[in-house]
């Protein structure tokens, strides 16, 4: 009692102004942020669970029952090596759901806000004699080191002064389940201050008190011999006990669970902390026998500081005092600050909001963020409060058991959460209650009161009399709470909701919601119907985050889709204020549409779900999941398109190929429905699904402004009890097919007609030639003038007669290369020029303007006088359909291997009836007696036999009228550059 009260004040203000710093170090960024979030300060962090038990309890206990001290140590260390099948399942789910507390879990898992609300009664009783057993300890030391009369003042001031941290560091942000990275690296300094402290008292009990390892051995087998043998042991019995109590502890305590699953960064760094956390624990274990033994040996009197303060007791300096005291203050401070965040959202979520929801709050932000502000002052001054009125009158060790033994009643229910999907809420529920009834006779009543212990000891169980109380309360309170929660889960029926729940919660199980529609249609309108739950403002940024979150768009309204929003906007809200209130919330305001065709599973989240399990898998799991994976892959990349639906004819599949055919990327479409899809897929699939033929063929379908055709055939799968039904569809383009078809219905139709021209040529050609020879000989046998204008008229049509014939003939052999020629370099350029040549010959057209844009540069590999048939034939109908006054461009351009050419006019076009059969014999846009209809087949089969191609536009992109023929024809892979100029307006 050698320090002033000013002094310690000075020194526990300037400890937690130290905190301070740091934390605003943190939050502006001055430590960087690699650093702040190592893995070793969230391993630091979980050192939260050293709290005043540890610097304290630990020593009390330790003297009391020599090594069952380091059940506490141990207890927790078990439960961390056991993450992988513990820890990281509830991580899980807790990470999924944005499930931010224990009641959280519970409510999730058993469908009911009253769930919530026990399990956070519950919880709220047990830490509380937790939060006064730190308190305590404040109160104690304070009294200890300075002597003063109110150290309850002091250690009031002192809470008060963390709450003020845990609010300002801990509660700024609205969400429970946001990160707390200030928080985590601040609680992770005071393990640090923790560890360094009380390994510097056991370095001083060993090397000062004792003068080293064999003085202390020296000791123990002499003088020390009788102090330990003192000291009773706990049976084994109890030690397993205790072990148990402190290993549910481990997660169970709502300051644990936050910083464990709230506060974590990853699965691997919660493995880590499964290894990291238990070393932490033995070198906070190690000094604890060291101290107890040197208080021994300077014979330090218990009774005057009580077995949890012998550390004060080593020396009068006041430095090793003052070291005590921070150990303690460091404890004490995280503990509380951890405690009064977690427990003040499960209050919040499932006691205010469950009384008082959250509906027409003008700033709900605001207001959630205020109330949880108070909580944890309220859960802090409630800590107070009881120690003042309870805590004084006992031990740390009472207080201590009285809350583990109070959490541990959860444990039950927590292993058949994630273990015993047949576990439903009235049997958790009657276990939980008879347990907690059995706790509180036990321990509340002796701490209330000077009364003894309510223990009514079962039959069967009569050995346990005249057992320690807290182990005959641990053993029938568990008991009667596991039997309870068996045979009541076992009696009663399970809802659907909670097999659903049950599902999601179990270690190796995969939920299967259902592919339900929503009543809502897009994001805009989830806004509209959560605007009146949330008012307008806080919808629009929920709906928007979750939007965010998913990558979605608003007008997004595939079924899958708005489904994936409603579950994560379900998700956020339960960050915001619990599972219970935003399940209620979601399920009034954002319904599913019931009715119609019975509800299948969701295979995209079933799948989105084993993908994110992938690495998990182990054994025949692994290798299903890799068959499972291997049949997608071939389906996905199967080179012919394939789609397929549900029943409820929403889209499941929309493979690579069907992707690149229809340009659409399958993540926009799978999971709409049908009559959804963009046009003209809606259309074609839905023909091929309500027809009864299985297969049609050869669809023309507009894609990408060219028109394709397209084969379906599908297949039905029935659907059973273990099956699920469907249509698979297969779409097979058979455009080129199609246009392979009609090449050789065009050359055979050709080659008939062709064959029909060169025996009609043959066969006409001798008479006419034989007419035109006698009306010549007429015109000049006679000088009659009605005679001779006969016979100018029988030598006219005789003319026109030989026409026809040399274009039967000249088409006739249009096929192949008649000429025996090789095919060699022609010029465009210089072949328009003397194509126009020709043109100009005819009286007709006169007043038509050409343009020769061909380059001189470019050259085509062919025969020169047939192309220049070709070019005359083109030119001559540009300037047959032409007005007077038009213009017929020629253009010429390379593309890649090609020649590019082009003949535009500006005529009156081409009817649409007409056009598909231009290339066919006899088919002509010109007045009767003007046109054969020969000239453009004669330019089809020349182009076809330079391994060309043809095409026409009419009227051209961008004209209102004309037609322009387009010519490919390849260029000559040895061409240079020529010098010469084509004259451009000819």
């Amino acid at each position: 009692m050698n320090a002033s009260l000013g002094g310690l004040l000075a020194l526990g203000s300037g400890y937690l102004l130290l905190l301070f710093l740091v934390a605003l170090a943190v939050e502006r960024h001055w430590i960087p942020t690699r650093i702040a979030r190592h893995p070793a300060v969230y391993t630091l962090a979980l050192g939260v669970y050293a709290s005043a038990w540890a610097i304290y309890g630990s020593l009390e206990l330790a003297g009391n029952a020599g090594y069952g001290y380091l059940a506490y140590y141990l207890g927790v260390a078990g439960a961390f090596l056991l993450a992988p099948v513990l820890l990281v399942p509830i991580q899980r789910m807790t990470r999924t759901y944005q499930l931010a507390s224990l009641a959280d879990l519970f409510a999730f898992r058993f469908r009911s806000r009253w769930v919530g609300t026990l399990i956070t009664l519950v919880s709220l009783l047990a830490v509380l004699p937790l939060l006064a057993l730190q308190v305590q300890t404040l109160g104690d030391t304070i009294y200890l080191m300075t002597g003063t009369a109110s150290p309850a003042l002091l250690a009031l001031l002192f809470s008060a002064l963390i709450a003020l941290f845990a609010i300002l560091f801990g509660a700024r942000h609205t969400r429970l389940h946001a990160r707390h990275d200030t928080l985590l690296a601040v609680i992770a300094l005071e393990s640090l201050v923790k560890l360094v402290a009380m390994l510097a008292l056991g370095a001083f009990a060993l090397f000062v008190v004792f003068d080293g390892p064999a003085d202390l051995q020296a000791w123990l087998d002499g003088p020390g011999r009788a102090a330990q043998a003192r000291v009773a042991h706990l049976d084994p019995a109890q030690w397993r006990t205790l072990l148990l109590l402190f290993f549910a502890a481990a997660f169970l305590m709502p300051h644990m669970f936050h910083i464990t699953f709230a506060e974590t960064l990853s699965r691997r760094t919660l493995l880590q902390a499964a290894w990291t956390l238990p070393l932490f624990l033995l070198l906070m274990a190690l000094p604890v026998p060291l101290i107890l033994w040197a208080a021994q040996r300077l014979g330090v009197d218990a009774g005057a500081l009580g077995t949890a303060y012998l550390a004060y007791g080593l020396s009068e300096s006041l430095w090793l005092q003052g070291l005590v005291f921070i150990a303690g203050l460091a404890a004490t401070s995280g503990t509380m600050a951890i405690i009064s965040l977690a427990l003040s959202g499960m209050i919040l979520n499932h006691l205010v909001l469950v009384a008082h929801p959250p509906v027409d709050q003008p700033d709900l932000y605001r207001w959630l963020r205020w109330l949880r502000r108070a909580l944890i002052v309220a859960v802090i001054l409630g800590g107070w409060l009881f120690y003042r009125l309870v805590g004084v009158n006992h031990d740390l060790t009472t207080l201590g058991l009285a809350a583990f033994i109070g959490m541990a009643q959860c444990l039950p229910g927590m292993l058949a959460l994630l273990y015993w999907p047949g576990a439903n809420r009235k049997g958790m529920v009657s276990g939980l209650t008879a347990g907690v009834l059995v706790w509180l006779a036990g321990t509340w009543v002796p701490l209330l009161s000077d009364a003894p212990a309510l223990v009514l000891l079962p039959p069967g169980l009569e050995a346990l009399a005249g057992e320690p109380v807290w182990y005959v309360v641990t053993l029938v309170s568990l008991a009667a709470n596991i039997l309870t929660l068996i045979l009541v889960s076992l009696l009663t029926p399970t809802s659907a909701g909670e097999r659903a729940a049950a599902e999601a919660c179990s270690v190796d199980a995969v939920i299967r919601p259902k592919r339900l529609p929503l009543e809502a249609g897009s994001g805009a309108e989830f806004k509209h119907h959560l605007a009146r739950a949330l008012g307008e403002e806080v919808a629009g940024r929920e709906v928007d985050r979750a939007l965010t979150d998913l990558g979605l768009s608003p007008l997004d309204g595939r079924p899958y889709a708005l489904r994936r929003l409603r579950d994560r906007i379900q998700a956020n809200l339960s960050g915001l204020m619990g599972p219970s209130v935003a399940q209620d919330i979601v399920d009034r305001h954002l319904p599913y549409r019931r009715g119609g065709l019975e509800p299948n599973d969701d295979i995209h989240f079933v799948e989105s779900r084993l993908e994110a399990y992938r690495t998990r898998l182990t054994g025949l799991a692994r290798e299903l999941d890799g068959l499972r994976r291997y049949h997608r892959r071939i389906l996905t990349r199967l080179p012919v398109g394939l789609c397929a639906f549900g029943v409820d004819d929403e889209l499941l599949m929309w493979n690579d190929a069907l992707a690149e055919l229809s340009g659409i990327d399958g993540e926009s479409v799978v999971g709409s429905r049908r009559d959804g899809l963009p046009s003209p897929w809606g259309d074609l699939l839905g023909r091929v699904l309500l027809d009864h033929h299985d297969h049609l063929y050869k669809q023309p379908v507009t894609l990408a402004g060219t028109t394709r055709y397209l084969s379906l055939h599908k297949a039905e799968l029935e659907a059973d009890e273990e099956m699920r039904g469907g249509t698979v569809v297969l779409v097979e383009d058979h455009s080129e097919m199609k246009w392979l078809e009609d090449e050789l219905v065009h050359a055979a139709r050709l080659a008939s007609i062709g064959q029909l021209a060169a025996g009609v040529a043959h066969e006409i050609g001798n008479p006419v030639t034989g007419i035109s020879s006698l009306a010549q000989n007429l015109r000049y046998d006679t000088d009659d003038p009605e005679v001779l204008e006969t016979a100018t008229q029988i030598q006219q049509l005789t003319d026109r007669i030989s026409r026809i014939v040399e274009s039967l003939v000249g088409f006739a052999h249009g096929g192949r290369h008649v000429t025996g020629h090789p095919f060699a370099p022609v010029s465009l350029a210089t072949l328009t020029d003397e194509a126009l040549h020709l043109i100009h010959l005819a009286r007709s057209g006169e007043d038509i303007r050409y343009h020769n844009r061909c380059p001189a540069g470019p050259e085509v590999k062919g025969d020169a006088q047939r192309l220049l048939q070709v070019m005359v034939n083109l030119l001559g109908n540009a300037r047959d359909a032409s007005t007077p006054g038009g213009e017929v461009i020629i253009d010429a351009a390379p593309e890649g291997e090609w020649l590019h050419v082009t003949v535009t006019d500006q005529g009156h076009g081409i009817d649409e009836r007409v056009r598909d059969h231009l290339f066919e014999p006899f088919t002509t846009t010109k007045p009767p007696g003007e046109g054969t209809g020969l000239g453009l087949p004669l330019v089809y089969s020349i182009i076809a036999e330079h391994g060309g191609q043809i095409d026409i536009d009419s009227p051209p992109p961008g004209q209102a009228n004309g037609t322009r023929i387009h010519l490919w024809l390849p260029l000559n892979p040895e061409h240079g550059e020529r010098t010469d100029e084509p004259d451009p307006d000819r």
